[in-house]
This record gives C-alpha cells, sequence and structure tokens, in this order.
C-alpha cells in the first residue's frame, strides 16, 4: 500500500488482511491494514483503525476508518470477538 494514511510498523496489529467495502451499487475486496492502539501516556481511550488499500479500489477515495473505544466498549468487543472466535474453532474441529 503505497499511499497509507495509517502508520504501518513493526508494532501494526495486523498489516496483511483481506478486506471488503461495501457500497450500495458495489463491493471490493482489496488488502487492508487494521490496528488498535491507545496513546503511551496517560491513555484514555482505545482506538480501533481500519484502511484498505486504495490502489485495488475504484471507488473509494484513500481514507482510513477510526473508532474510538472507552476501555469498558473495547472490552466488550474482545470478548464478542473470543465468542466467535470459538465458534468458528469449534465449526473447523468438526470437519
Amino acid at each position: 500500500m503505497p499511499d497509507r494514511l495509517l502508520r504501518i510498523n513493526a508494532y501494526t496489529t495486523f498489516d496483511m488482511l483481506d478486506g471488503t467495502a461495501t457500497g450500495h451499487e458495489f463491493e471490493e475486496e482489496a488488502f487492508a491494514v487494521l490496528n488498535v492502539t491507545a496513546p503511551r501516556k496517560n491513555p484514555d481511550a482505545v482506538t480501533l483503525e481500519l484502511e484498505l488499500d486504495n490502489t485495488q479500489l475504484e471507488h473509494l477515495p484513500a481514507h482510513a476508518d477510526r473508532v474510538t473505544l472507552t476501555a469498558e466498549q473495547a472490552r466488550t468487543l474482545a470478548g464478542e470477538l473470543e465468542k466467535y472466535a470459538d465458534r468458528v474453532d469449534a465449526a473447523s474441529d468438526g470437519e
């Protein structure tokens, strides 16, 4: 992703995922970056960032999406991720 908006380094959570952008009349697939951060000094929130490789997109301009979560919201999200990860694991164990 040569024209990234997010800073990508060795600490980036996921720097190469499969992503999808869906609009009213389009759906495009592209590589994606997903990162979770919090300020090093006096952290007051968790930030979840997502950016799709804009060189692979025809309908969207270069952009990054960010969501700011409280600590409680971040824990709720983590719990939901664990629950669905367990479901995927259980399904693949049954094959």
